[in-house]
């Protein structure tokens, strides 16, 4: 093989290099075109410098030289029409994809509160504003707190597991959010005066009325002197401020384990003002909730003395109360995630 044939070679390469050069417009020709000629394997020019060892000695160092000038000359060439790719292809992508930011922007939708939540908050603040603190307690609870600690005798109907949700011999999900109220007790002394809102679980079936799962909100005073008027005088001001100055507050006798004497709390109808409608059964009052004065065989389970203090309970569902002040005819609303009824709040 003679110098010549080699350098005739590495021209022909390059003569053909320049003419597909001037087709590759993108970035996968431009790839293409590269892999032919400078690929470690089979690029054409490669092929050329493995064959060096076949030629003369003498002749090799200048076919060397001639044949990198030629490889830098390729790479120069190729990384230079690289980047007019590169700024070709960038700029028509913005040309697509251009904004005009003078168009009003697409705004996210702003969540809001519950209907519960609503309630419930407003229902704290209410209490807040009497000089109340708010308090919480464990879902899962002990049937002592539950139960012993307030005064329900072993078979009373709301131990059965038909009526409470046990998730151990003597662990149950709370029926109620009283347990609160004693486990405050035990960790304070007189005065008390606090309110427990909070998630409670009964064995009760769907309906409009009814759900497994519900909300509820108790209150708890205890200090010396408390009577059965501060009780009263408290649900009337609860009631004035939640549903209004017209509404009107009465109480039943009734009985309670862990109240003596106990209540049933009406309100006068909110839908008729106390005239008498369909939802009142024409008697012109609603019950809310349960009351009463706080039992004295409470005290004995967290060292109070019962001759030195007194005190009031009471306790009604946060889902009944906004039912009413929403005019609500089905519990279930609440909890079937359905936007046309979240909205309106």
């Amino acid at each position: 093989m003679s110098s010549n044939d080699g350098t005739g070679r590495l021209r022909a390469i390059e003569q053909k290099f320049n003419s597909e050069l001037a087709s590759v417009h993108d970035a996968r020709s431009l790839e293409d075109i590269r892999t032919r000629y400078l690929s470690r394997k089979s690029g054409l020019l490669t092929t050329q410098l493995q064959n060096l060892g076949e030629l003369p000695k003498d002749q090799r160092a200048e076919f060397g030289r001639v044949a990198n000038q030629l490889k830098s000359k390729i790479e120069a060439a190729l990384d230079t029409l690289q980047t007019t790719i590169f700024e070709r292809e960038k700029q028509s992508a913005l040309e697509r994809e251009t904004l005009d930011v003078t168009l009003p922007g697409n705004r996210r939708r702003i969540g809001h509160r519950h209907p519960l939540t609503i309630v419930w908050k407003e229902i704290e603040d209410i209490f807040i504003s009497m000089g109340y603190t708010v308090e919480d307690g464990p879902e899962i609870e002990s049937t002592y707190y539950n139960f012993d600690a307030l005064n329900f005798p072993v078979g009373h109907p709301a131990r059965d597991p038909r009526d409470t949700f046990y998730v151990g011999e003597n662990m149950i999900l709370r029926t109620h959010t009283s347990p609160v109220q004693v486990r405050t007790m035990e960790k304070v002394q007189p005065p008390v005066r606090i309110i427990c809102p909070g998630r409670v679980f009964r064995r009760d079936a769907f309906d409009p009325t009814h759900s497994p799962m519900f909300h509820q909100v108790e209150c708890l005073v205890v200090d010396e002197g408390i009577t059965f008027s501060d009780l009263k005088g408290t649900l009337e001001r609860f009631h004035k401020q939640f549903f209004g100055e017209k509404t009107k507050t009465r109480l039943r006798p009734s009985f309670f384990p862990f109240v003596e004497p106990g209540a049933e709390v009406d309100i006068s109808c909110v839908f008729c003002d106390g005239s008498g409608c369909r939802v009142c059964k024409g008697t012109g009052w609603i019950e809310v909730m349960g009351a009463g004065m706080v039992h004295p065989n409470l005290y004995g389970f967290v060292n109070y003395d019962a001759e030195k203090y007194t005190g009031f309970a009471f306790g009604g569902g946060i889902d009944r109360y906004a039912m009413l002040k929403y005019n609500i005819n089905d519990l279930q609303l609440f909890f079937q995630n359905e936007m046309r009824f979240l909205q309106q709040f």
